[in-house]
């Protein structure tokens, strides 16, 4: 079986953070979840995460709970630490006979094909330990690999232990890992932290199985950005700026057109259709799906909502919502929470919906509130309405047959039924049931009082 131990227990000081390090996120999602996603795409079946630092903050990041395993590293001030440390805490959840990949929970950008490879390489070759590398022009700060001249590698040298020839070496390690299950667990019974750091470093376990005359190898990849980790704010935007254009270009291969790839921001678990058109400053997050033939206008913000095909929206933004085809949405429309559009609607400028189902051909161009409401096919909705929902203590539903005309500047006190084919006079506030054809006026008859202006001195 396919396991993964993935090291997400440190407190990330250099991050300068009340968060913890794997709990910041690159495209709306945290770290962890890009890690552990990658591990499950690409095959490995058990997934053990450890956690430290803030645990229960990270652990509440992580989605694909049915797929990972916690285990807790103790938090201690004389704790010996290091990674070696850290991946003992999952010993007793993998076997002699797994083949175990150790990722860091910092490094967004490894790729599941990449994870897949490496695991791959190594049982093709049999190897105890394989090592993921890459080249940097720049390797400061990064341990060097050592190989023979059989390719076969010998050693991994810190940065701060290299001599000025190792220093020199532009291969690296990446801090990722494949191993066999049992040979994995012998080298956590042998590692010791004797250095000056007082930790334990599961580097050592390259030496450790070259002294047993076991097989080291070095998987390298040409991508070294895939493992890049994430130590400070400004490594957590050049990450951002990477999976941003990742993101962005596989949606345009896809079909999608991006106007300015540059200032579009796409989670990477949104879909969009063919020959959907996204302008400049769109941000689109979470489960979004879109369809195709759409317009999503600059500065649109959507989140978790699913837009059908031939959908225009402009300058809106949608949280947790439906809109089926061929609907107009804005400019400045905001839909919240359970707001389900139908097929045709026009939601205009400041109109804003909650946890309402709007018919379809319904149209409300401008001003007005609709919340905890269902509202028929064919209604109009006038300028100013307002769906009143709330008497302080409890929220209560307005219902809104078919084809019904809501005038402007009308109130509908909730709870209460407009039956269909029924209209609403202009400036009514309407708290009691609306038979079907019928016209409601519910507001004072108009008084005029003569010279009244005069009469109190007013105006002479």
């Amino acid at each position: 079986m396919f396991v993964s131990i993935i090291l997400a227990a440190g407190e990330g000081s250099r991050m300068k953070s009340n968060i913890p390090k794997c709990a910041h996120k690159v495209c709306g999602k945290a770290l962890i979840n890009h890690v552990v996603d990658s591990a499950v795409n690409a095959g490995v079946e058990k997934n053990i995460v450890v956690l430290g630092h803030k645990a229960d903050i990270v652990e509440a990041e992580i989605k694909l709970k049915d797929k990972v395993s916690i285990v807790n590293q103790p938090v201690d001030e004389g704790a010996p630490y290091g990674t070696g440390y850290a991946v003992k805490q999952g010993e007793d959840e993998f076997s002699d006979l797994d083949t175990v990949v150790v990722l860091c929970g910092d490094t967004p950008l490894i790729r599941s094909n990449t994870i897949k490879e490496l695991m791959k390489f190594h049982q093709e070759n049999d190897y105890d330990i394989t090592v993921l590398t890459s080249e940097f022009e720049d390797p400061t700060g990064y341990g060097r690999i050592l190989r023979d001249d059989t390719d076969k590698v010998i050693g991994i040298v810190e940065q701060k232990d290299a001599n000025e020839e190792q220093k020199s070496i532009k291969e690296v390690n990446s801090g990722i890992y494949c191993f066999k299950g049992n040979v994995l667990k012998d080298i956590l019974g042998k590692l010791d932290n004797n250095n000056a750091q007082g930790e334990y470093y599961i580097t050592d376990g390259v030496g450790i199985v070259n002294g047993m005359n076991g097989k080291v190898g070095g998987y390298k990849i040409t991508d070294n950005g895939e493992i890049q980790g994430i130590n400070s704010k400004v490594q957590l935007a050049e990450a951002e700026s990477v999976m941003r254009n990742r993101i962005n270009n596989e949606l345009m291969l896809k079909g999608a057109i991006i106007i300015d790839p540059q200032t579009t921001y796409i989670a990477e678990d949104v879909e969009i259709g063919r020959d959907t058109i996204i302008y400049p400053g769109v941000v689109l997050e979470g489960e979004t799906i879109i369809g195709e033939n759409c317009k999503i206008g600059q500065n649109s913000m959507i989140v978790n909502s699913n837009i059908s095909d031939c959908v225009e929206i402009m300058n809106s933004t949608i949280v947790d919502s439906s809109v089926d085809e061929n609907s107009k949405i804005g400019p400045y429309a905001y839909l919240r929470p359970k707001s389900n559009i139908g097929k045709d609607v026009k939601i205009g400028d400041f109109v804003e919906i909650k946890n309402a189902k709007i018919g379809n051909n319904t149209k409300a161009s401008h001003h007005a509130y609709i919340g905890d409401a269902e509202v028929g096919n064919n209604v109009n909705i006038g300028c100013g309405t307002v769906f009143v929902n709330y008497d302080g203590s409890k929220k209560e539903k307005v219902i809104v047959g078919d084809n019904v005309f809501i005038g402007c500047n009308s109130n509908l006190v909730s709870p209460v039924k407009i039956n269909s084919h029924s209209y609403i006079a202009a400036g009514s506030t309407i708290t009691t049931e609306v038979k079907e054809n019928s016209l409601a006026i519910a507001r004072a008859r108009q008084v005029d009082k003569e010279d009244w202006v005069i009469k109190k001195g007013i105006r002479k």
